[in-house]
């Protein structure tokens, strides 16, 4: 489970070719940012977006900000050079595009190895084609240095043919396979964008059920969008205070020989437990990625 150990309440995109964009996302308060180098960047752009994403990250500066360099697939002219150059960029994952099975994670991951990544480098799968949705275990599953999903869902929607609702129905079927297999491989997994960057109140319904549903956090196009994404992730005074009492009577029954406590009228068991101290870890977290800036 170290994988969601880490905030990840706003994860922005940037495009790799923009300079400015990436200087600026130093100051942003996103928990993450993903470098891209995929649909944000022009065909003609892709090895100057390259260079620049490699300088910015070298450069610094970013603070406890996560740092994501999405690629392009192994499929197309840019795919392999795009690989080479995130296994030495510094960069804490790689996000592989429009992943449709474990063989494509472990193609991508033998060439990152080959040219250095370390260890510590994960890789993450845009989940974003309807294969790609039916092979969510077996992807999840492909290998250990596997980090996290991410959802496509706009890419999604379109290859199902689906309408962008406000309940988001046409997604559920595909969010919930997402999500058993993340957390059946102890994987963070992020939520898919949110297009309409003039509809607050559709952003604060799918941020609100992301988080229902069980998602660490929101991938976003815009900076404006990264409060509001963060106020709906974080943990609430309330549920923190809550997971203090349960933590502290769970420790005193135990002390005490008691199998059965009882706080605030519910019936604690272990698993309360472990949801309690697993969000009083990411509240300190939270904490003190904001603290490092």
């Amino acid at each position: 489970m170290a994988a969601t150990a880490r905030p990840r309440r706003s994860v922005l995109y940037m495009p790799g070719s923009n300079a400015r964009a990436l200087e600026k996302g130093r100051s942003l308060p996103a928990d993450g940012l993903i470098l891209d180098l995929e649909d944000a960047v022009a065909p003609d752009a892709k090895a100057e977006a390259r260079a620049t994403i490699k300088a910015s990250i070298a450069a610094g500066g970013y603070g406890g900000r996560e740092l994501v360099v999405r690629t392009n697939g192994l499929n197309t002219p840019w795919g392999y050079d795009d690989l080479v150059m995130a296994a030495s960029s510094g960069a804490d994952a790689v996000l592989l595009p429009k992943v449709e099975s474990a063989d494509m994670v472990r193609q991508a991951e033998a060439v990152l190895r080959a040219n250095g990544s370390p260890d510590g480098q994960t890789i993450w799968c845009m989940m974003e084609t309807p294969l790609g949705m039916l092979n969510a275990k077996e992807i999840a599953g492909a290998s250990p240095k596997l980090g996290g999903l991410v959802m496509g869902t706009s890419d999604l929607a379109k290859d199902l043919h689906a309408a962008h609702t406000r309940d988001r129905l046409p997604m559920l079927t595909s969010l919930g396979l997402c999500l058993l297999a993340a957390r059946a491989y102890g994987l963070a997994i992020l939520d898919g964008v949110h297009l309409d960057l003039n509809d607050d109140a559709g952003f604060a319904d799918s941020c609100a059920q992301g988080r229902d549903l069980g998602f660490d956090g929101k991938t976003l196009i815009h900076p404006k969008t990264i409060a509001a994404c963060n106020a709906a992730f974080a943990p609430g005074e309330e549920e923190i205070a809550q997971a203090h009492r349960i933590i502290q009577a769970h420790a005193e029954a135990v002390a005490q020989g008691k199998g059965v406590v009882l706080v605030d009228g519910r019936l604690v068991e272990n698993l309360h437990v472990e949801n309690a101290r697993r969000l009083v870890a990411m509240a300190e977290a939270i904490r003190a990625l904001e603290t490092a800036g």
